[in-house]
């Protein structure tokens, strides 16, 4: 059992049905993969990388050592069920960027994390279209409908996982699903941590230089009819070492964009299985359920009968 770690470097050339073959199974049968040569330059996301640790040490380091204490978590003996053992904070890129409104993120940074959100936002297009053609669905159809009236939302959620005295009873991440769309990770290479499960047991994503793990959040699970679904997956903390840095970007719907299950692949499996829901209303259950089944969620979805939105369905 191999986590899928696939080459892009030879995408528009003959190994384009090799490649897309890997992407479908990995779709299919992981929710998640991994890519390499994926058109992000390997120095800038060095600089990415240090810059991202820098500002962790100046900014972060002493916050998340004083917030740890003030909850006594550096001496607990049972399991903690409602606390992660993270440091993060957020940027929001799309439809409006706040990086310049962070007084804490230096020039430098600033700066670099904006290329960083533009470089993420081609190569989540990208694959998005890559999926639609492995789903024979019309090119730039997952784009289209994650656009709502206002374009996608997109946003890093830029996390540290310190080391922890109490591995084995607190986690870095606890178990969920991711909500939104199409999710693009930069993370640690010498560092491990992220785990998701399969076959009911859980696998390491493998930390690999330069790489970008790709998952498949709760939407795109609706709108390809439950063909590829989102993942449980969590971050288990580390007892030692420098901690791991963790970059996770979410390309998502709009909050008013309309999410339901493309048509062709509906009549594919003859059943209609998800709801149709306004992406907001989704996120508002999922900020008080993100740790729990997700099948919950979709049902809860059902009861509100959104008329469709032409917008959505181009």
């Amino acid at each position: 059992m191999e986590f899928p770690i696939i080459n892009l470097e030879k995408l528009n050339g003959e190994e384009r049905p090799t490649i897309l073959a890997k992407i479908k199974d990995a779709c299919e049968n992981w929710g998640f993969f991994e890519v390499l040569n994926h058109g992000i330059e390997p120095e800038f996301l060095d600089k990415v990388e240090k810059l991202t640790k820098e500002h962790y040490k100046k900014c972060m380091e002493e916050r998340f050592k004083e917030h740890i204490a003030s909850k006594g978590l550096n001496d607990v003996v049972t399991e903690v069920k409602d606390v992660d053992w993270e440091s993060t904070f957020f940027l929001r890129h799309l439809p409006v960027s706040n990086i310049a409104d962070l007084p804490e993120l230096s020039d430098d940074y600033k700066s670099v994390m904006k290329q960083f959100a533009s470089k993420l936002e081609t190569l989540a297009e990208l694959l998005l279209d890559l999926l639609c053609e492995n789903l024979n669905l019309p090119k730039s159809y997952l784009k289209n409908a994650f656009h709502g009236s206002n374009g996608p939302t997109f946003g890093t959620k830029v996390s540290n996982y310190p080391p922890c005295p109490n591995p084995d009873l607190i986690k870095g991440l606890r178990a969920h699903t991711d909500a939104g769309g199409i999710i693009l990770l930069f993370q640690d290479d010498k560092v491990s941590g992220l785990q998701l499960l399969k076959d009911g047991e859980w696998v390491d994503v493998p930390p690999v230089r330069h790489s970008m793990v790709v998952n498949i959040g709760d939407q795109l699970e609706v709108i390809t009819n439950g063909k590829y679904k989102s993942v449980l997956h969590r971050v288990i903390a580390q007892p030692e070492g420098e901690g791991r840095m963790s970059l996770a970007s979410f390309y998502n719907p709009g909050s008013d964009a309309v999410i339901f299950p493309a048509p062709s692949l509906v009549a594919e499996e003859k059943n209609e299985i998800y709801p149709k829901f306004v992406f907001e209303d989704y996120m508002k259950l999922y900020a008080g359920l993100k740790f729990e089944a997700k099948e919950p969620r979709f049902e809860a979805m059902k009861g509100n009968n959104v008329k469709l939105d032409p917008i959505a369905t181009v």
